[in-house]
């Protein structure tokens, strides 16, 4: 159990690569967690979503909706660093 908790983390990264630079909607968000959400009911065996959420929370695993909006804030600063160099170097 405790290796696949290791390898969600390391698939959400990869699951999510390149996602910060989109544009998605609260429906497409919607639709990331809710099929997450699925895949821990399956892993736990149960079809109790406060049990899922708990379990989430003790291992340390956010859902991949709360995981790119922090990864987009710091997409977005760093693409905003990057625009006022090129623009200082023009």
């Amino acid at each position: 159990m405790i290796h696949a908790i290791h390898v969600i983390r390391h698939c959400i990264a990869v699951l999510l690569y390149g996602l910060e630079g989109c544009s998605l909607s609260k429906s497409d968000l919607s639709s990331i967690d809710f099929t997450f959400n699925r895949f821990f009911m399956i892993l736990f065996r149960t079809n109790n979503i406060e049990m899922v959420k708990v379990c989430q929370f003790f291992f340390g695993i956010s859902l991949p909706s709360v995981v790119l909006c922090s990864r987009t804030d710091k997409f977005e600063q760093k693409f905003g660093l990057c625009a006022d160099l090129v623009m200082a170097l023009v």
